[in-house]
């Protein structure tokens, strides 16, 4: 996989988050307590949609596979940065970088599918109640999450193998915690920007065809709400689609504020981190974006699915009147 990269460095130096000695410790007990939370809700999450029959449908079974990638990307930076801080050691085997980029592109790529599922999922909840477990049954869901990882796989190596494509001669030096894509193409030869624009060409595709999924799939699932003559339907298809759209429009309201309007560049829950091009690319916001994406949504989201959905609660209590009564 690495020897088809021409480069003439062998390693890299990750400046990191603190940029004072003195706020690493309090930075890596920070972030190690977030890091044990995000572990602990997401793989609790995916025990709990496997143990309870309750939660035996499409809609968590999706929400498991959901809870798994955000569980592996969070892994795939956070326990090497919290080494970081903790030694003070930054640096990064140029074949370290390759595959943290890779495998987290892969995760978040995925996530991004599984999240468009997902809507669909809900779409067909709302609109076709009847013929809901008739349009997903086991196997096309199986079909559908294949897909994502599929596609994970693909992306990321496209992604992957732009950034790494071209010469490091002139520093081995990323202002970042994490080997990402804007600061290695910023340290990358000429030959730059046609990378750039094939990794925003297929960033945009991957961007627009699960954002009109989501999109397209709430638009149907307002118009069906909006016709409910009862007002209890109407709570429970709320009820349905609400932990869902908090998922996504907490980080898209954020990335929105933080990325968008210097640059009035349309951004989608974590797809287009990386859709801006270099002249618009801000070290320190991007930093921001990256710690809100890869530390704090994977740690909300399955208290934010808990806390809203009335089965992750009715769940939780047979949990714990089975431990009780054991």
């Amino acid at each position: 996989m690495f020897m088809g990269f021409n480069h003439t460095v062998h390693g890299f130096i990750l400046l990191g988050l603190a940029e004072s000695p003195g706020m690493q410790l309090p930075l890596f007990g920070v972030f190690l307590l977030m890091y044990v939370l995000t572990l602990l809700g997401n793989l609790g999450m995916m025990a709990l949609v496997r143990t309870d029959r309750g939660l035996n449908i499409p809609m968590y079974f999706f929400l498991g596979h959901f809870s798994f990638v955000d569980a592996c990307y969070s892994t795939v930076i956070m326990p090497s940065m919290l080494v970081s801080l903790a030694s003070g050691n930054n640096d990064i085997s140029f074949e370290g970088c390759v595959t943290k980029l890779y495998s987290f592109m892969f995760f978040g790529i995925a996530e991004c599918y599984i999240m468009a599922i997902m809507a669909y999922d809900r779409y067909t909840a709302v609109c076709n109640p009847l013929r809901y477990v008739v349009m997903l049954p086991q196997a096309v869901c199986i079909q559908l999450v294949s897909m994502s990882y599929v596609l994970g796989v693909l992306y990321a190596a496209i992604y992957t193998g732009c950034t790494f494509g071209g010469s490091f001669g002139k520093s081995n030096i990323i202002d970042h915690f994490f080997c990402d894509v804007s600061p290695l193409l910023k340290l990358s030869g000429s030959d730059r920007i046609i990378r750039e624009r094939v990794i925003f060409a297929f960033v945009s595709i991957n961007g627009i065809s699960t954002s009109g999924i989501i999109v397209v799939s709430y638009l149907y699932n307002l118009s069906t709400v909006l016709r409910m003559s009862s007002t209890q339907s109407r709570s429970k298809a709320f009820n349905t689609c609400a932990s869902h759209m908090m998922v996504i429009l907490v980080p898209t309201q954020s990335l929105l504020y933080l990325c968008c309007l210097p640059h009035c560049l349309t951004l989608y829950y974590g797809s287009f981190i990386y859709a801006w091009p270099s002249s618009a690319y801000v070290l320190g916001r991007d930093k921001v974006v990256f710690v809100l994406y890869t530390m704090v949504m994977p740690m909300l989201n399955p208290f934010i699915y808990t806390l809203v959905s009335q089965d992750e609660k009715d769940a939780l209590k047979r949990l714990v009147k089975r431990q009780t009564a054991s």
